[in-house]
């Protein structure tokens, strides 16, 4: 008898775990539990550990008691890369021309399950400046740039932030933190003192998309310069915000 060479590497559990995902996505208004098992022939003690590690990863979302929904995390693994690369490419010129201006330099980050992650760095166009790795990964919390990510999102998508922000390292909300977001999308700006760095002040502003949520942030960790002609912190507040509005028009195809 000829193997089916279909069925020579079978992983049984990767197929209940991709039956579940297939299932949910050609379905309207989530599925029970019974009703999953209905549908893919299997018992629920069969799939239940399944379905509880696609919850807890993020890829599946239990609501109201018992129906389960796909969420859009597989949709945002197929589109990760490629926009990335293209914000950066977008985002590349007009950096250089703010560190030229600013003789600061500047970072570009966006949110990325749970953390603030840096996609692209410039340095300063002088020989000293504070620059942030390309890869750190950083709190929604207590930075600049996830203050302006929060703060210039829908408030159902702020939520889903900060609760999965919630579910890493930090533990608490801030106590006056949303109080600040208001503040920062009224102004459409932060600027605030490193919660890291002694003698660094964050300037923010979010790069938007047309519906005016953050779709990035760029950042410029400002080091007071001794020379009295170089752009001060409210100048560079100008800066960055002209920055991420040519970086967002850009983006957009305006």
């Amino acid at each position: 008898m000829i193997e089916d060479d279909s069925e020579k590497y079978r992983a049984p559990a990767l197929d209940k775990g991709l039956d579940i995902l297939e299932l949910l996505a050609s379905t309207d208004g989530g599925l029970t539990q019974v009703e999953i098992a209905k549908a893919i022939g299997k018992s629920p003690n069969e799939f239940y550990r399944m379905l509880d590690r696609l919850v807890r990863r993020g890829y599946v979302q239990r609501q109201d008691g018992d129906r389960f929904f796909l969420t859009l995390k597989l949709f945002g693994l197929a589109h990760f890369h490629a926009p990335l690369r293209r914000l950066v490419s977008f985002a590349a010129p007009v950096m250089r021309d703010f560190s030229n201006k600013a003789r600061q330099a500047c970072h570009l980050a966006v949110y990325d399950r749970g953390v603030v992650a840096v996609i692209a760095q410039q340095d300063s166009s002088t020989y000293w400046a504070l620059s942030i790795r390309v890869g750190a990964q950083m709190s929604l919390f207590n930075t600049g740039s996830g203050h302006v990510l929060l703060a210039f999102q829908t408030e159902a998508q702020r939520e889903i932030m900060i609760a999965e922000q919630l579910r890493g390292d930090e533990t608490s909300l801030p106590e006056g933190l949303l109080e600040r977001l208001e503040q920062i999308r009224a102004n459409g700006f932060e600027s605030m003192n490193s919660l890291q760095t002694a003698g660094i002040r964050n300037i923010s502003a979010p790069v938007l998309t047309l519906d005016g949520t953050a779709l990035a942030a760029i950042t410029c960790p400002y080091i007071t310069p001794l020379n009295s002609d170089a752009p001060s912190a409210e100048d560079c507040v100008d800066l960055i915000c002209e920055a991420a509005q040519q970086i967002s028009e850009i983006a957009a195809g305006q």
